[in-house]
């Protein structure tokens, strides 16, 4: 299975080490969505804009863990995209996003331009 990843899992990123066992396809971009800090981490919510992330291949175990990171709490939720290595799951955010600072370039390694 395959696994889209935005924010902190991205190589080296804080928890980059959660996709130790990952193997990296590549980057994408994906269309009608728009990111936000929330402060050491993003959320990526539907929206006309795009997020650039990376695609990586993983197992049930890995998926596991990164469920037991991101749903907790029902910040986020797994839904399955489509991307050019297949499709994968991408974790996308639950809660409001007023307030939080808006990144225009989709990209979290822009944050601090912002």
């Amino acid at each position: 299975m395959r696994i889209f990843v935005y924010g902190s899992l991205r190589r080296k990123q804080g928890n980059s080490h959660w996709m130790t066992n990952a193997q990296w396809l590549g980057d994408h971009c994906v269309e009608d969505y728009q990111l936000y800090s929330l402060g050491h981490y993003p959320g990526a919510v539907p929206g006309d804009g795009s997020v650039l992330g990376e695609v990586y291949r993983i197992d049930a175990a890995t998926l596991g863990e990164l469920d037991a990171l991101r749903t907790a709490g029902g910040e986020y939720k797994r839904q399955l995209i489509q991307t050019p290595y297949g499709s994968a799951w991408m974790y996308v955010y639950q809660r409001s996003v007023e307030g939080k600072k808006f990144i225009p370039t989709g990209n979290w390694l822009d944050r601090d331009q912002y």
